[in-house]
């Protein structure tokens, strides 16, 4: 089982996005999750940096400079999403990732105002 870590740069970003009222809380998560194309063209743009912080895991097992460091993505590069935060929640509890579920839990109350 990897040991994923929280992404805290990830974690404050998807806050500042949350207050900043920048959220899609209707598209489902399989329609809105973004495609490889569209994770070129972020990494493109902003880098692995930025790309990472869209990310809630960081796998320190892997290379730096590679997609298959970041995991449990929580928006589509503008947004954050409801539903991948709820479908992140649940995958981080699956599979044990404790730290990975809570930081999910944070950012879904802090959406729904709780």
């Amino acid at each position: 089982m990897p040991n994923y870590r929280v992404n805290e740069d990830a974690l404050e970003q998807a806050r500042k996005l949350i207050d900043a009222g920048k959220v899609d809380v209707d598209t489902e998560w399989s329609d809105a999750a973004p495609s490889a194309d569209d994770g070129n063209a972020e990494i493109e743009a902003h880098g692995y940096e930025g790309y990472g912080r869209w990310h809630l895991a960081v796998d320190p097992d892997a290379s730096e400079e590679t997609k298959g460091r970041y995991k449990f993505p929580y928006g589509d590069f503008s947004t954050v999403n409801r539903a991948a935060l709820i479908h992140g929640k649940q995958r981080a509890a699956q599979n044990d990732h404790d730290a990975i579920e809570k930081a999910f839990s944070e950012l879904l109350d802090r959406l729904d105002g709780e």
